[in-house]
């Protein structure tokens, strides 16, 4: 694939306002009580950050590490909450390897609206697992994910794994 330089476009990128999120309003994932960590799918809490499962999971065992600061700037954390985050990350993965057995794994963070953050005013990592053959015509005929796995009894199977693992 060839590039195509356009700098003509370089005045109309630039007329866009700053749309740079901010903290102000609660998240979604902000204040989220332990006593509600099974209704809210919260399946390991750690020093400085999270692991939830996905609402609308790209595929079955769809995580987030989230970091208990809100922000939506990554250089707002502080390295002990981004060595949590990796940590957590590799967690994740282990757990996910051992309760799902998944062929590789997609890892990253959408910072922004415009680079497909939802949910941009809390920076959060997905972990989604991947299977050879794990897409089909559904989404692309039907506007459908088909995720074969139920959402509590996954819970259950994730968390157990964790705590076999963070077991001395």
């Amino acid at each position: 694939m060839e590039p195509l330089f356009s700098p003509w476009r370089s005045k109309y990128i630039a007329s866009f306002k700053d749309a740079t999120p901010t903290s102000d309003s609660k998240s979604i994932f902000a204040d989220i009580p332990p006593e509600e960590d099974e209704a809210r799918l919260v399946v390991h809490r750690g020093k400085t950050a999270f692991i939830i499962m996905n609402l609308y999971p790209y595929n079955a065992g769809h995580l987030m590490v989230i970091p208990y600061l809100q922000t939506p700037d990554f250089s707002a954390l502080d390295s002990d909450t981004r060595l949590d985050i990796m940590n957590l990350i590799d967690l994740c993965i282990n757990t996910l390897r051992e309760t799902l057995h998944p062929h590789g794994f997609n890892i990253g963070l959408n910072l922004g609206a415009v680079a497909g953050g939802s949910v941009d005013s809390h920076i959060h990592f997905h972990v989604v697992p991947r299977w050879n053959g794990d897409t089909n015509f559904m989404p692309v005929i039907a506007d459908t994910k088909v995720i074969s796995n139920d959402m509590h009894e996954l819970y259950h199977k994730l968390r157990a794994s964790i705590q076999k693992q963070l077991q001395p």
